[in-house]
């Protein structure tokens, strides 16, 4: 007779699934996870975190896939969930990293290899096609979906990446403009149109009405 040994965190798991239906709410990291990723403020090593968050969701769910048996379908239905949230939670840290300007090569890179290993996990299961599949088809396609999005963003050249958040953070500035009133929608676009404008002014110590002597300047080219 074969032994299955079950982990800590598998038992953990099934006790945070049946006191679920009492709230209205679940948390996709448990309380530990939480704290390490708040304790954790590098965005490369934040993702590589997350992934190993990912990771354990997949193994979970590998290690439920081996045998049918009754209620095993809610649990991987929401070990699906939580993983997709965390591959969510990955492209979040990434966004904000790009637009701050953070050098994203490491984390990228702990993506695309692990992206790659877990899409092909949950394809087999997908074509697989499992009797109970129809309990957790939705968010399998879901995870399948969120899995390949970043598999393909960390595939991008840094470029790529930073024109793509760009390109969503002019749609988000457009459907904000889009749920104001002209009024305020005019008052936004006169503030950004002044902020650029300052942005575009060169810093100077000089004051108001003063200039640089000529000696400063330099001599003028009459050529």
């Amino acid at each position: 007779m074969r032994a299955y040994v079950v982990s800590a965190w598998l038992l953990s798991f099934c006790a945070a699934f049946l006191l679920s239906g009492q709230t209205n709410k679940r948390d996709f990291l448990t309380t530990d996870e939480a704290n390490q990723i708040r304790n954790i403020q590098e965005p490369n090593a934040r993702v590589v975190l997350y992934l190993h968050f990912a990771k354990q969701r997949v193994d979970q769910i590998s290690q439920l896939m081996e045998k049918e048996k009754p209620g095993r379908a809610a649990l991987i239905h929401d070990l699906l969930e939580d993983y997709t949230k965390i591959m969510d939670a990955i492209a979040d840290v990434t966004d904000d990293g790009l637009r701050r300007r953070i050098d994203l090569t490491k984390g990228y890179q702990a993506i695309a290899g692990d992206a790659k290993t877990n899409l092909e996990l949950l394809q087999k299961i997908d074509d697989s096609q499992p009797k109970d599949i129809e309990r957790f088809d939705f968010v399998l396609k879901d995870a399948i979906e969120a899995t390949t999005q970043s598999y393909a963003d960390a595939k991008l050249t840094q470029d790529e990446r930073k024109q793509q958040v760009a390109e969503e953070q002019k749609r988000e500035k457009e459907s904000e403009l889009a749920n104001m009133t002209p009024e305020e929608a005019a008052a936004q676009k006169a503030a950004d149109a002044k902020k650029a404008e300052e942005k575009k002014k060169a810093p100077t110590l000089l004051r108001p009405g003063e200039s640089l002597p000529p000696s400063a300047v330099g001599p003028r080219d009459n050529n």
